[in-house]
């Protein structure tokens, strides 16, 4: 029998990318769990009117990071956190503040998706033995050998489409992802868990 394919699962701690880290395992792919570490939010606490404790559920939490380890421990998949505070920085917060002051409306999701991301997150799984990642988004991915590139496609629950955040991905990004939710709806999804 041929060996499982390794794939590294990109795990915010939600149920999309915990969703998509079961599909995977109980296919019977070799999955690994990846969270990047993108910003810790107490070190601005106390300072410049931000309170002193971050809300829960907010983007990037260490609560994230903990609830993508525990969906890994129940699934008995390895699971590393990434720690891209420093590059998320430079690459996201920085332009995204300059752009802003500049009176112009960023879109600091499909930055973070083009340079970190799919980029930081596609070098981190190939240095663990995959050559593919899989992410929580809602959208489809499919090589079109008539133009001979890949293709980016609205998912099947249009209300959670996740294509206009990344439109910036490039050929070689796209050829080593996957979307496995892009045709199921999110009451589906929801349904996998339970």
């Amino acid at each position: 029998m041929p060996k499982p394919e390794t794939i590294a699962v990109a795990m915010s701690g939600g149920v999309d990318s915990s969703t998509v880290a079961a599909i995977l395992a109980h296919e019977g792919d070799a999955v690994v769990g990846l969270t990047l570490q993108l910003w810790d939010q107490t070190r601005l606490a106390g300072k410049h009117g931000i309170p002193d404790a971050p809300k829960a559920g907010r983007c990037c939490s260490l609560d994230d990071v903990y609830d993508a380890r525990r969906v890994a421990e129940h699934l008995g998949i390895p699971y590393y956190v990434v720690n891209q505070q420093e590059r998320f920085e430079d690459d996201v917060v920085r332009p995204f503040v300059a752009e802003y002051l500049a009176g112009r409306t960023p879109i600091p999701c499909s930055l973070c998706n083009n340079h970190i991301k799919f980029d930081q997150l596609l070098k981190t799984a190939r240095s663990i033995g995959a050559e593919r990642i899989a992410t929580g988004h809602y959208a489809v991915n499919e090589y079109d050998a008539q133009r001979g590139r890949w293709i980016l496609k609205r998912p099947a629950d249009r209300a959670k489409d996740q294509t206009y955040f990344l439109f910036g991905l490039t050929q070689e990004q796209l050829a080593h992802t996957l979307f496995p939710l892009g045709r199921l709806t999110k009451p589906e999804v929801r349904e996998i868990p339970r």
